[in-house]
């Protein structure tokens, strides 16, 4: 049963706290953590991520990026990255999470593109594939119950 999952982008101030922001929405009995794999530590996640997320009723005002680590990686029993860029990394580095790693948008195949300084439609068009990745997911864990 998966009781944890860990969502991975790059600077963990856009898509990641997203992700782990509307799965937590979700599925509230999960212990729900983002993470990096170059994360801006310390930061605040984006004004766009957090002027979209508010009109969703979420509130990301106490998100600070950081930085995935091998413990964070251990003690989560499901990893979602962003991009397969971040799976091929977090799998050459990490092998123990092989087989508990997959892209959010595993059913499309696809990556949710980046919208780090590139403006509102970028982050809401993002927003649109983690919405989708985030259904799938939530659909899928709660058949295992």
């Amino acid at each position: 049963m998966i009781g944890s999952v860990l969502m991975v982008c790059e600077g963990n101030i856009c898509r990641s706290p997203l992700a782990a922001a509307l799965l937590k929405r979700e599925l509230p009995h999960l212990e729900v953590g983002s993470a990096g794999t170059a994360a801006l530590d310390g930061r605040a996640a984006d004004p766009l991520a957090v002027e979209l997320m508010r009109e969703r009723g979420i509130d990301l005002g106490d998100h600070v990026a950081r930085t995935v680590t091998p413990d964070a990686l251990r003690a989560h029993d499901l990893v979602l990255v962003a991009a397969q860029s971040q799976h091929r990394w977090l799998s050459a580095h990490y092998p123990y999470v092989r087989g508990r790693i997959y892209r959010l948008l595993h059913c499309e195949q696809a990556d949710i593109e980046d919208p780090y300084r590139r403006g509102r439609d970028i982050f809401a068009a993002s927003l649109a594939q983690i919405e989708r990745g985030i259904a799938y997911w939530t659909a899928r864990l709660r058949s295992m119950k």
